[in-house]
């Protein structure tokens, strides 16, 4: 149903080595992490080696393959640039490659940021993109841990973490991340934590 093959020579030719390499390492990632969650694995694939498609492209460009796909960006999105690459990286998934299945186009779409009622495949792409081979920031071997515990284990840390990393550098912290954090522990953890 979809061509994996096009799509990972199309973002070849848009990428750097490096970001062309962690996106191959994501789609394993997705890949092994849909297979272990009965999840369509063909789709985290798709998902996972396009997920940072416009990661290298610049503003201009990336705001103008929203509006061209007619999606929503925010007033503090659009006042941060380092959110504008999972909206515009869905968006080149649908206008460009004709991509119309939401589950792929929001898991691209929120795998930075997460967000609160994450479908699986959600959850599936916002942790294979902590747990990539490639990945190599501190705590990532507690990550990869704490993922082989469970996804919900997986969630809550990736989640903290980002919260954490974001406010101690006194950057932006996106309203999704929060809402995500608050959603895995009442979903998930229910009265646990």
């Amino acid at each position: 149903m979809y061509d994996i093959k096009e799509y990972t020579s199309i973002i070849r030719q848009r990428l750097s080595d490096y970001r062309f390499y962690h996106s191959l390492c994501v789609s394993e990632s997705a890949a092994m992490l849909a297979q272990r969650y009965s999840a369509d694995v063909e789709k985290a694939r798709v998902a996972g080696i396009l997920h940072d498609a416009m990661k290298e492209s610049s503003a201009e460009e990336q705001l103008e393959i929203i509006e061209k796909a007619g999606m929503t960006i925010t007033p503090l999105e659009k006042s941060q640039k380092k959110f504008y690459h999972q909206i515009s990286g869905a968006a080149f998934a649908k206008a460009v490659l004709n991509i119309d299945d939401a589950e792929i186009l929001d898991a691209i779409r929120y795998h930075t940021t997460g967000r609160a009622d994450m479908t699986l495949m959600d959850e599936i792409i916002y942790l294979a993109d902590f747990i990539s081979a490639d990945r190599d920031y501190d705590d990532v071997d507690v990550m990869r841990s704490k993922v082989d515990e469970g996804k919900e284990q997986g969630l809550l840390y990736a989640t903290a973490y980002t919260i954490k990393s974001v406010a101690e550098k006194g950057n932006i912290l996106h309203p999704d991340t929060v809402n995500a954090y608050n959603w895995i522990l009442t979903h998930y953890f229910k009265n646990d934590k």
